[in-house]
């Protein structure tokens, strides 16, 4: 593809010195860059304004590098290209210190308070959790036989997340808390990418998301209880030094979780993904066995 990129790359008045492929759509350029495809124009025109407004409202966000002709993107090949500039840092890997768990939590709360701010300017898709699990989630696990999850069990999680919807705080979220995209430096927090998912919804979620992510096989952590729930308290923590939880939402946390990995198994059930389907199901099942324990912490 060198004679591609020449192309592609010749809209900044770039040279392919380095590419190198760090996600599926993603490339870094010349040590300096990042390029992003999309097959969605709009999509992408939805990515740049986000990224334009969220910096306008001070977040630390990747800037766009506009083309030769002052462009924020550019079409190439029918596909639609962005480049901005590289942040600096990398990811945090491990948070069972109580110190990174408290920093990854306030990092995701001073994110909230900036998606606050800023949502009025931006118009993205209003989601519901509660009409995800009670619309094409329950289909699906339904469609299965409910082998994965018992009839029983979702109906135990959708009353509950039903009971309390109404009061939990909605806004905009980032909607794909992981480690990878949160960038530090030096043990201090240096950026935020990667908002394609982005949508107005609980603002627990992000928290639930990001918690039942450390279960998963891909966070190598491979918590046993004590160890997750340490990271829990931590983590809630440190977004509590930033942004109190209503009590309906730490009541809520384990039921989010748990709504979040049924929405993940009912995804790959979709996507004919068995394995991974099986992997949240047994995440979900350890969110249940352990959720007891959640109350102590939280506290």
């Amino acid at each position: 593809m060198e004679g591609k990129w020449e192309e592609i790359l010749s809209e900044w008045g770039m040279e392919p010195a380095a590419v190198e492929q760090r996600y599926r759509t993603v490339w870094e350029i010349n040590g300096k860059y990042m390029l992003k495809v999309y097959e969605d124009r709009k999509s992408l025109e939805r990515n740049v304004r986000l990224l334009e407004t969220l910096s306008e409202c001070g977040a630390p966000v990747a800037r766009i590098v506009k083309s030769r002709g002052q462009e924020a993107w550019v079409e190439n090949g029918g596909r639609f290209w962005i480049m901005t500039a590289k942040l600096p840092g990398g990811n945090l890997t491990d948070i069972r210190k109580p110190e990174l768990a408290f920093r990854m939590g306030e990092t995701i709360g001073r994110l909230h308070v900036i998606l606050k701010k800023c949502e009025e300017r931006l118009t993205l898709w209003d989601n519901s959790l509660l009409d995800e699990m009670e619309g094409w989630i329950r289909r699906t696990l339904e469609a299965d036989g409910w082998r994965l999850i018992g009839r029983a069990e979702y109906e135990a999680v959708a009353d509950r997340l039903k009971s309390v919807y109404e009061k939990l705080p909605k806004q905009l979220i980032h909607r794909d808390v992981h480690f990878g995209n949160f960038l530090f430096q030096d043990g201090e927090f240096s950026g935020y990418i990667d908002f394609d998912l982005s949508q107005r919804n609980i603002r627990i979620f992000d928290i639930g998301y990001f918690l039942a992510g450390l279960l998963t096989r891909e966070s190598g952590l491979w918590p046993d209880r004590e160890e997750w729930l340490g990271m829990v308290q931590g983590v809630v923590s440190g977004y509590e030094s930033v942004v109190r939880l209503e009590p309906e939402e730490k009541d809520a946390l384990a039921c989010v979780m748990e709504s979040i990995e049924l929405l993940f198994a009912a995804y790959f059930i979709g996507e004919k993904d068995r394995s991974s389907a099986a992997d949240a199901a047994d995440i979900f099942h350890r969110i249940r066995e352990w959720e007891e324990g959640l109350s102590g912490c939280l506290s």
